[in-house]
C-alpha cells in the first residue's frame, strides 16, 4: 500500500506542474486555437483530480505488469503500453469527437506531452518500487 501512495503522490507531484505549465500556459492559446479548450477558465480541480486517479491506478498496475523487469525494460513498457492506451482515448477520441484543427498540430502537440507525462511518471513508479524491493530486500536479510 505505501507503495501505490508514494508512487501515486509521485506521479502527482511530476504530472500535475507538468500538465499545468504545458496546457495552461506554453500552449493555452495554441490549444483554443485548435479549438481544443472550450471553456474560459478550465475547472483545474478536475483536472488535479484526474491526475490523482491516474497515479492510484497506474501505480497499482506497475509492478503486476513490469514485474521482474530491468528498469529501462519496465520503463519503457509501462510507458508505451499505458501511455499508448491514454493516447488512444485522449487523442484519438478528441479529435473524432469536437472540431479540432488543424489536427497535425494537434496530433504533435498530445503526443510530445503524452510522450513526457507518462515517460516521466513511469520512471517514477520504476524508481520507487525499485526502493522499496531494495528496502524490503534488505528488511529480509536482517
Amino acid at each position: 500500500m505505501l507503495r501505490i501512495i508514494a508512487g501515486t503522490l509521485a506521479y502527482l507531484i511530476v504530472t500535475f506542474p507538468l500538465a499545468y505549465v504545458w496546457h495552461l500556459v506554453l500552449f493555452q492559446q495554441t490549444y483554443q486555437e485548435l479549438g481544443y479548450i472550450g471553456r474560459d477558465e478550465p475547472i483545474i480541480a478536475f483536472g488535479f483530480t484526474a491526475i490523482l486517479l491516474q497515479g492510484v491506478i497506474l501505480s497499482a498496475l506497475y509492478p503486476k505488469i513490469c514485474a521482474g523487469m530491468p528498469l529501462f525494460r519496465g520503463v519503457v513498457t509501462f510507458a508505451l503500453l499505458m501511455g499508448g492506451y491514454h493516447w488512444t482515448m485522449h487523442v484519438l477520441a478528441a479529435a473524432a469527437k469536437h472540431s479540432i484543427a488543424p489536427l497535425s498540430t494537434w496530433f504533435l502537440l498530445e503526443t510530445t506531452y503524452l510522450v513526457l507525462q507518462f515517460s516521466l511518471g513511469t520512471l517514477v513508479f520504476a524508481l520507487i518500487h525499485r526502493q522499496f524491493g531494495a528496502n524490503e530486500a534488505k528488511l529480509s536479510q536482517e
